[in-house]
């Protein structure tokens, strides 16, 4: 277990990407819980990257749910519907990490829906570059369905309980501390034992941060 700065751990995640040699580009996972810090710490890694010169594709699985009126048919404070019906996992693959990985002709879309107008996406083809970057952040990346697409895997640690905290912080222009704190406490957090139970995504990440203290984290690294 290593203690240190938020740069050092920014400087170790990003000698982490470097260090892996792949004839494709590199794709990467940033695991965790909702509020758990992941989103932040990709999009940290990102401005690394991109300072060392690496051209980064940066994705979320926010971008590929599925339509509000197909992923709550279990009931909006479901666990179960959380995990299971949420998010689309085969367009994620087709239009993004296949197209990115061994074999792939590197033309990928980095979207297939609009969170904010619940409407799906056909954003324009790009190419991405033999040696890039995709930095994706998101919920549930080690599951089956996903979890031979990565070639490095991040899973960011936090306590389940302290999430909520920080969701309620974070959402408070836009949602009552009573209506974070169910959504958590029915949806998400149960949503995550789900996920532990049936994936136990930690033991399968290559590095895990543990981010309770975003700005003193500690980190676990195992072979990649």
């Amino acid at each position: 277990m290593d203690r240190g700065t938020r740069d050092e751990l920014l400087g170790r995640l990003a000698a982490a990407v470097g260090s892996v040699t792949v004839a494709h580009p590199l794709r990467v996972a940033v695991d965790g819980a909702p509020a758990a810090g992941k989103t932040t710490l990709a999009d940290e890694l990102a401005v690394v990257l991109r300072a060392q010169g690496r051209d980064v594709i940066r994705a979320s699985i926010d971008d590929f749910l599925f339509p509000r009126a197909q992923r709550y048919p279990r009931g909006e404070y479901s666990a179960e519907g959380c995990y299971f019906d949420t998010h689309d996992y085969a367009a994620l693959n087709r239009v993004l990490l296949d197209p990115l990985g061994p074999g792939g002709d590197r033309r990928f879309q980095n979207a297939v829906y609009d969170r904010t107008a619940d409407a799906v996406l056909s954003p324009p083809v790009s190419t991405a570059q033999a040696d890039a970057v995709l930095v994706f952040d998101g919920v549930f990346l080690m599951r089956p369905e996903l979890f031979d697409r990565w070639d490095l895997r991040v899973f960011v640690s936090t306590a389940l309980e302290k999430t909520v905290d920080r969701a309620v912080v974070r959402e408070r222009q836009v949602s009552s501390r009573a209506e974070v704190e169910r959504r958590w406490r029915e949806r998400y957090i149960p949503s995550q034992q789900l996920y532990f139970a049936e994936v136990r995504p930690a033991d399968h990440a290559d590095i895990v941060v543990h981010n309770d203290e975003p700005q003193q984290p500690t980190w676990e690294t195992r072979s990649y």
